[in-house]
């Protein structure tokens, strides 16, 4: 009897690492010196949490963590648990602690993330006093959605996704293992079915091994190895990608760096990327429209119109064609020249504002639509700048008398803004000699 028989339980469970030997993917945590493997053979467990995406571990080194320190293991999920919960958990902690012999309890919370202030609150008292050793998983930057005062008392570990070869590993385990696994002859499923299982885990060893099992019994049921058999099994296959979590971020910061860099084949492969995991386009059309003002801005004004015209095409077109008029945009940012100078420019006038407040107008910049305003002096000294020589009243003071001389605009030498910085130059250069 095989073990698939003998055990109902699914493959992934099975297969669950019952040693930190047995754990893949994580040497820089678990190998002979690293960081927790150290903590866990002295015996120094702290609390933690592990952070990093589906599929890759958290909850398998939770329950070694426990196991490794006989300790007592709890665990909760943030998505249906409560304050009154954790109540429970930490009550039958300090009874364990009070058994004879005593015994530590690690409290795994899943997706810690998702637990409100009051509840992250309501565990600060017993992971500080040693009541629990606290192990949190999530899939979120703890940094962001951890309090403060949680977090300084937690460790964090971070978990990564496995590459192909662990993957594959695993796999080549899981097939032919006869007391966990499938219990099968090694070409049971064939070689580069396993390496496109692998390749569609994209990381997560729970899902692979929920394929193999799948595609194994298919093929079983069937009779045969029809390659057919396996792409209708895994489908399309969408990379790692969470509209409101760290993969969304990361890759639109990746998107607008690599435009930023003047680099199209990075811009177009995080593009695509985003498309992959079902961004909706039109983010990424206002996202790349911001790029145009921010990082182009006059050193090609063009940009922001291709942006503003690649946005309306895309409205009109749909997917998948629209998606192609945002890729000419982003291709477009990429080669163009770069300035962020009126960027930084409007940086620095916000500050100024900030710094210097209500400055009053210069009576000569001020209308005088009554004979009172133009008895208190508005407008006097005002030169029109169409009557001057060159349509330029060289000299006239704009800028409030605290902030005068202050220049916050300095363009580039690249694209149209080289243009604008001659001209630029002329003019201050004519106010100052004047």
């Amino acid at each position: 009897m095989t073990s698939s028989t003998a055990d109902a339980s699914p493959l992934a469970e099975r297969m669950r690492p019952r040693t930190l030997d047995e754990v893949v993917g994580q040497d820089h945590l678990l190998a002979p010196g690293a960081p927790l493997r150290v903590a866990l053979e002295a015996g120094r467990i702290p609390s933690m949490v592990l952070w990093g995406p589906p599929g890759v571990g958290k909850t398998t080194l939770a329950r070694l963590v426990a196991a490794h320190t006989e300790a007592q293991f709890l665990t909760l999920s943030a998505v249906m648990a409560g304050v009154k919960d954790i109540r429970e958990a930490t009550a039958q902690a300090q009874a364990a602690l009070r058994a004879l012999p005593p015994r530590r309890t690690v409290l795994f919370v899943d997706e810690i993330h998702r637990f409100n202030k009051s509840q992250q609150d309501a565990l600060l008292p017993y992971v500080e006093d040693g009541t629990l050793i606290l192990v949190g998983a999530t899939t979120e930057n703890p940094s962001f959605e951890l309090n403060g005062a949680l977090l300084s008392r937690l460790r964090v570990f971070v978990l990564r996704p496995l590459d192909e070869e662990a993957v594959l590993g695993l796999l080549r385990r899981a097939l032919t293992d006869p007391a966990r696994g499938l219990d099968a002859a090694a070409d049971a499923v064939p070689e580069h079915w396993l390496r496109r299982i692998a390749e569609s885990a994209d990381g997560d060893a729970r899902r692979a091994l929920i394929l193999l099992e799948t595609a194994y019994e298919l093929s079983r049921a069937a009779g045969d190895k029809d390659d057919e058999l396996l792409q209708k099994l895994i489908g399309r296959g969408l990379r790692r990608f969470d509209k409101q979590g760290e993969n969304f971020y990361d890759q639109i910061s990746a998107l607008h760096k690599s435009v930023r860099g003047s680099d199209p084949d990075g811009a177009l492969y995080w593009y695509a990327r985003m498309l992959d995991g079902g961004v909706d386009p039109v983010y990424v059309a206002r996202r790349v429209l911001r790029m145009s003002i921010e990082d182009i801005g006059l050193a090609d004004p063009r940009a922001q119109r291709l942006c503003l015209d690649a946005w309306d095409s895309y409205e009109r077109l749909g997917s998948p064609e629209g998606e192609l008029a945002i890729a000419v945009a982003i291709t477009y940012l990429a080669v163009a020249a770069k300035s962020n100078a009126v960027y930084a420019a409007y940086g620095a006038a916000r500050a100024a504002v900030e710094q210097h407040g209500s400055l009053e107008v210069p009576m000569h910049l001020r209308n005088a639509p009554t004979k009172l305003m133009k008895g208190l002096g508005y407008g006097q000294g005002y030169r029109y700048d169409h009557g001057e020589a060159g349509g330029h009243a060289a000299g006239q003071q704009y800028l409030p008398d605290t902030l005068a001389g202050t220049e916050f605009y300095t363009p580039t030498a690249r694209g149209l803004e080289a243009k604008i910085a001659e001209r630029l130059a002329q003019l201050r250069g004519a106010g100052k000699r004047s």
